[in-house]
């Protein structure tokens, strides 16, 4: 009874954390479904990519390397290229993943941008298990991500719009993760 009480704590604590990551993951894996159905994949292809690869930025990316002749090499290194930024996300994280048990290999694989941002800035309650806030914070991301991405998916097969410019979306999110971070800071001058 005590776990299920220290996970209902940690999924509380976590919650409100990740509101603002499902209004723009909702927004984000809409656009990519509909993107991915309009370029002539079914609804399967957003749903099982957005579990399987979890990486907004590469999922658009893919669409076009899908579409693509075959080129293993190229796709290999521009994967690399893109998630790259994932390697130094990684570092930072390690000291914070200890004594996470089982849940650390999730951890790895569900760390996105804003995972890892509400992971490693978070001020975790003193009577929350931060292994289980790191987990469902990256798990509420992943649902948000792959629901909106599915959603997207159907949505495109059953509306039939102008879909020109959807896949300049990634780009803005991104320009507006900067700007809020940038906002944040007391000081942007180098010290």
């Amino acid at each position: 009874m005590e776990k299920k009480k220290m996970r209902r704590r940690a999924l509380s604590a976590a919650f409100p954390y990740t509101i603002p990551i499902f209004a723009g993951f909702w927004f984000l894996g809409l656009a990519y479904g509909i993107y991915m159905n309009v370029s002539g994949f079914s609804a399967w292809y957003p749903m099982f990519m957005s579990m399987l690869i979890f990486g907004g930025s590469l999922e658009f990316v893919a669409v076009t390397m899908l579409l693509s002749s075959f080129a293993p090499l190229q796709t290999l290194i521009m994967t690399l290229m893109i998630q790259a930024r994932h390697l130094f996300y990684g570092l930072s994280m390690l000291d914070k993943f200890k004594g996470t048990g089982w849940k650390k290999p999730y951890l790895i694989f569900g760390m996105c941008d804003e995972t890892f941002s509400i992971n490693y800035t978070a001020k975790i309650p003193e009577h929350v298990d931060k292994g289980w806030f790191m987990f469902f914070v990256t798990l509420l991301n992943q649902i948000y991500w792959v629901s909106g991405a599915t959603l997207g998916g159907i949505l495109g097969s059953l509306l039939s719009f102008d879909t020109e410019g959807l896949d300049f979306v990634m780009t803005a999110m991104l320009v507006v993760i900067f700007l809020e971070q940038w906002l944040k800071e007391k000081s942007i001058t180098p010290r």
